[in-house]
């Protein structure tokens, strides 16, 4: 038929297209300032929140661990201040103990003496003589000698003979080791005077020094043992 033109399509024809099918385009995301596209990655918030979470890790091990260093430091200063008051009260019961120790040896020390001081026989002078001056130091013993001899001119003639029983012994002072004890003794003396016994008591104050090894350095009222017969 006349008047009738006929197309082909290319792809009839086999010839190439002038036009290309629309390729998708690249799908775009929001990250929130920064964009990122298929099949790349720029992870810039990523990287900022996982160094973040890194930080708020480190400040909370160093939280926990100064939390921790303070628990330590305090339960070091409570087990010392817990030390030192057991420490402290122990040296005050050790002191104590022996305080009391010491003033028990200066009594019995004292009460000791105090009954030999007081007991004598005029037969056996030499043998008061030695008592009297034992346990004492080199100052004392030759007064005490010196007092004896001239006791013994009075005790002879006497005929004097006492025995003593101790009664008691108490410190009543104590300055730097040095102990002043009162003691007492309970005689019982017969003279030419006096033949049947008379019952009497003889105080003592003597002086027990702890720093010349527990020498008796002083010693008060032994004429009171010659008083009662008299």
């Amino acid at each position: 038929m006349r008047g009738i033109k006929m197309t082909r399509r290319p792809e009839e024809s086999g010839e190439p297209s002038d036009t290309e099918p629309d390729q998708p385009a690249p799908t775009v995301r929001d990250t929130g300032g920064a964009t990122e596209a298929d099949g790349r990655s720029a992870p810039v918030e990523s990287v900022a929140a996982s160094e973040s979470k890194t930080i708020g890790k480190q400040l909370s091990l160093s939280v926990r661990s100064l939390v921790l260093g303070a628990a330590f430091i305090a339960l070091a200063v409570a087990l010392a201040a817990v030390t030192w008051m057991y420490f402290g009260e122990h040296a005050k019961v050790r002191d104590a103990q022996n305080q009391s120790a010491n003033h028990e040896r200066a009594e019995q020390i004292a009460l000791d003496y105090a009954v030999n001081a007081a007991t004598m026989n005029f037969q056996n002078m030499p043998e008061w003589k030695d008592k009297l001056v034992q346990g004492t130091s080199p100052e004392l013993r030759q007064k005490l000698t010196q007092a004896a001899n001239s006791m013994e001119q009075l005790l002879v003639p006497l005929e004097w003979n006492s025995t003593a029983q101790p009664l008691a012994a108490k410190v009543r002072s104590d300055t730097n080791g040095v102990y002043l004890v009162d003691t007492f003794v309970s005689v019982l003396t017969k003279t030419t005077q006096a033949p049947e016994n008379l019952q009497s008591t003889a105080t003592y104050s003597i002086t027990v020094d702890t720093n010349s090894d527990w020498q008796i350095t002083d010693v008060g009222g032994i004429g009171n043992v010659i008083g009662p017969g008299r």
